[in-house]
């Protein structure tokens, strides 16, 4: 590869490598691939989505760009049509109450343990996080250092580009929400330093 390659050639390059991901790659990642530094190449990608997204060319898909990554999708007034070409039902993928307040409890207070997240809501959880889990919009963020290591949950990036975020900074106000996720005045985390995530066989319960 050559050493300089001209900026709209890199726009190009970037645009292939994330048609081709269909997945978010990371800033890292594409600036290996460009022989830049993760900012520049984190910068780059800010100018070609602004082009990009901003074009008189009729697109169906966008560029979405987040705190460590970026991806191409499709737009969301185009749901309808995708699902139909793919053979997807249309109610497929949506979320229960419980769950969503499950996922709401952890968007807003995260990183936290099950025990937390059960003090909050006063109910049983595992089954709301293991339907969250299972579709990628929340994951393992490492374990509480405190007697039992509980296994401490986070969002995905998958959780961003679901809700259509860049950045956790966007989430709306708890107040704004149909359901209380947390009383802060009744429902404390427990403390504990965050330790990396580790082999789960030798693990207890979550």
């Amino acid at each position: 590869m050559q050493n300089e390659i001209d900026i709209n050639k890199k726009m190009e390059i970037i645009e292939a490598v994330l048609f081709a991901a269909g997945h978010p790659v990371s800033y890292d990642k594409l600036a290996d691939i460009l022989e830049i530094t993760p900012s520049a190449a984190k910068e780059l990608v800010a100018m070609y989505e602004e082009k990009y997204n901003n074009t008189d060319l009729p697109r169906g898909v966008q560029l979405i760009r987040f705190d460590k990554a970026c991806q191409l999708c499709t737009k969301s007034e185009y749901e309808s049509y995708v699902k139909l070409a793919l053979g997807i039902k249309q109610g497929r993928g949506n979320l229960s109450n419980s769950s969503l307040e499950v996922l709401a409890i952890i968007a807003y207070h995260q990183p936290v343990t099950r025990a937390y997240i059960e003090q909050v809501r006063g109910l049983d959880s595992s089954y709301s996080i293991a339907v969250l889990s299972e579709k990628n919009l929340i994951e393992k963020k490492g374990r509480l250092d405190v007697p039992g290591r509980p296994s401490l949950y986070g969002t995905t990036l998958d959780f961003l580009r679901c809700f259509g975020l860049t950045s956790l900074d966007q989430l709306p106000s708890v107040e704004m929400l149909t359901f209380d996720v947390a009383d802060e005045d009744n429902s404390e985390k427990p403390e504990g330093d965050i330790l990396p995530l580790e082999d789960d066989n030798n693990n207890e319960n979550d």
